[in-house]
């Protein structure tokens, strides 16, 4: 049964709230437009349904489909409850206002603002380039509103343009805190590819206000460049990434906002931003803060030396066997492989093998695939199914024997691999997503592509939203020569 067939019908009444529409379904529940018949006036309600997991009866109430499901539609009823108690303890207009949270129909309910506008990945489509004005007027508030987030003892952990809304005003607003903690309870790792910081990736990282200052960073650079952050995980050596000094149009950005964004994705968590603070300073051009921005940026860039989730430095032999140094199960990845075709069909593969270049273990590697299953009930099920898979192990070998990874040489290779009808599809096809840009996002995923299909996921990646992308994705492998 679809979503949609489980929702309230229009006019259902539940308390002093009338349901208008269904706004949106997602893994964990569906979110409608109601009235508020005591106030008159609109809001936003959201229910606690995963669809995999439950069914809605007669009389509206929800249950689990079978027993067997019983603990995990517990569970995220505790986790939707936690959301609900954690949003409606802030108080910023730049953060989704929850008024109150009740349980019934043997569920629960947020009932929030409604929020006229549109998502971030939405927004700047017809913006693009956006210019400075813009791109301040949407960061400055998000992080006063993050301020009193980490005032308040907690850490969003998934800030993404898919988690921040434009209003009609053109003001932002910070949604999803589904994965908020304090930052004195349990942290556990939660990864969105590109916008994670490296400490994210393990439950022992040092996860503090520096790791949304990182996920900012990374929405930051996408809006300036164009182009989506590196992973964390691929960063440890040798980083590829293009710092936003150098990608950024630096005819329309100053440098301070610039040079403020690669000191907000330093890897190191102990050289980025401590506090929001810090970068407002930065941001305002106040010249002590200029200074060390100028500083850490330039010493980062001239170290060799990466890091590891604690700080700590990683040796040699650690890195060695590849970009991560890890070598992953092959019968591992293959079980992974199948499991995930069910999901997303034949770019399961592709998938799969893309991560495992980055991956620094098993569950790191399941976080990231499982980033592209739409239905949230289905993905922590994934996600549940291989928790305990991690047969990983460092590879040892002489440092003669490591993989050069400065080396230019698969450069050339890709450029070779791709001809100029080859370039020439994959731009015209992401064009219609990304406009001009199409054509630099394209040149830069042809330098670390190996073949077509690899091609095709990495420019894929630019593709805020989800359906798109998958669609782009399937469209580009049937049409493949």
């Amino acid at each position: 049964m679809a979503g949609s067939d489980l929702a309230l019908p229009q006019g259902y009444e539940l308390q002093e709230y009338r349901i208008e529409s269904t706004l949106g379904v997602g893994g964990f529940g569906l979110t409608y437009l109601a009235t508020d018949t005591n106030l008159n006036v609109k809001i936003a309600l959201k229910e606690y349904l995963p669809g995999d997991l439950a069914v809605r009866a007669m009389d509206k109430s929800i249950s689990s489909k079978s027993d067997d499901a019983v603990e995990t539609f517990e569970w995220g009823l505790e986790r939707f409850l936690d959301e609900s108690r954690t949003l409606a303890s802030f108080k910023h207009p730049n953060i989704v206002r929850v008024m109150r949270f009740f349980q019934a129909n043997k569920t629960a309910y947020m009932v929030m603002e409604f929020v006229a506008g549109l998502p971030l990945s939405d927004w700047v489509k017809s913006r693009r380039p956006v210019d400075e004005a813009s791109a301040r007027g949407m960061l400055l508030p998000l992080l006063d509103g993050l301020g009193v987030v980490h005032d308040s003892g907690f850490l969003h952990r998934d800030i993404k343009p898919g988690n921040i809304f434009m209003r009609d005003d053109g003001s932002p607003v910070l949604l999803d805190f589904g994965s908020a903690r304090a930052t004195g309870g349990e942290l556990t790792a939660i990864v969105t590819p590109g916008y994670a910081p490296l400490e994210q990736y393990h439950t022992t990282g040092r996860q503090g206000p520096w790791s949304d200052i990182y996920a900012l960073g990374g929405v930051l650079y996408w809006l300036v460049t164009g182009s989506k952050p590196v992973d964390a995980a691929a960063r440890i050596r040798n980083d590829p990434m293009t710092p936003a000094i150098q990608a950024g149009d630096r005819n329309r950005y100053s440098d301070a906002l610039l040079a403020s964004i690669d000191w907000m994705l330093i890897p190191d968590e102990t050289q980025r931003p401590q506090s929001v603070s810090e970068i407002k300073m930065a941001l305002q051009g106040n010249q002590q803060a200029t200074k060390l921005v100028s500083e850490i940026t330039q010493r980062v860039a001239q170290s060799t030396t990466r890091v590891n989730t604690s700080g700590a430095p990683q040796s040699p032999t650690q890195l060695a066997g590849g970009l991560t140094g890890v070598v992953l199960d092959r019968d591992v990845l293959k079980r992974i492989e199948v499991e995930l075709t069910k999901h997303l069909g034949p770019i399961a593969p592709v998938a799969v093998r893309a991560a495992a270049k980055k991956a620094l273990s098993i569950a790191q590697l399941v976080e990231m695939v499982a980033g592209d299953i739409d239905d949230e009930s289905v993905r922590t099920l994934f996600l549940k199914r291989f928790a305990n898979a991690d047969t990983s192990a460092p590879v040892s070998r002489p440092a003669s024997s490591r993989p050069n990874t400065t080396s230019q040489v698969p450069t050339m290779l890709a450029e070779q691999r791709f001809n100029a009808a080859v370039i020439s599809k994959a731009e015209a096809a992401l064009s219609s997503h990304l406009g001009p840009l199409a054509r630099v996002v394209v040149k830069r995923a042809a330098m670390k592509a190996r073949d077509e299909s690899e091609l095709y996921l990495l420019i894929a990646d630019e593709i805020e939203d989800k359906d798109e992308r998958k669609t782009f994705i399937r469209k580009a492998m049937a049409n493949k020569e």
